[in-house]
């Protein structure tokens, strides 16, 4: 787990500190008090309804206004199965359905061919309440940020490369970003 000191070294990239004014996002709320969303300063330059993830930090930010974000605490994709770069969310769903890619099946047959149909969507879905499509140079990557009914795997790195929020905060989230919102993906805390 990465302690305080190195989080805000290594996520200085948007320039994060503690926002002592607001602590807390005022959304209900199963996890625990630090796992919590909670407002953030950053840099001022940072444009209003993007989105950052920091992967090997466990974070994304979505930012409100010119200087402050909301830290929300997430699981992401095993080592090599990442999505980085730039994005764009193009689509967002309430309760999606899901169906493995084609590459997930191939790679693992045995966890995912028997879902090769689909699943509709519903709580025990993997893509859980809500989910916000990435799209690059207008294809869809395949790469989401949703949901998740697997809450204990926030803070890991366990999934097929998608971003993962509890689904308290996906539904905050969701609320929160407009069709069009760009998204960021840092590839080892690095911009550009």
């Amino acid at each position: 787990m990465t302690n305080r000191r190195t989080f805000l070294l290594s996520a200085a990239a948007l320039g994060v500190a503690p926002l002592a004014a607001r602590a807390n996002v005022d959304t209900t709320h199963s996890s625990p008090e630090e796992m919590r969303p909670r407002y953030v300063r950053v840099r001022d330059d940072v444009t209003p309804g993007s989105i950052h993830v920091f992967p090997n930090l466990f974070h994304l930010y979505f930012i409100t206004a010119p200087g402050e974000a909301i830290e929300y605490h997430v699981a992401v994709g095993d080592e090599g199965r990442n999505f980085s770069g730039n994005a764009v969310i193009r689509r967002k769903a309430e309760w999606p359905s899901w169906t493995p890619t084609q590459n997930m099946i191939r790679r693992e047959p045995e966890k995912y061919a028997k879902y090769a149909g689909g699943v509709p969507g519903g709580p025990d879905n993997p893509l859980g309440a809500r989910a916000m499509y990435l799209y690059r140079d207008g294809r869809d990557t395949m790469y989401r940020i949703h949901g998740t009914p697997q809450p204990w795997t926030i803070g890991r790195a366990v999934s097929s490369g998608c971003i993962r929020l509890v689904n308290e905060d996906a539904i905050d989230l969701y609320n929160r970003v407009a069709i069009g919102a760009r998204v960021r993906v840092y590839l080892n805390d690095r911009i550009g």
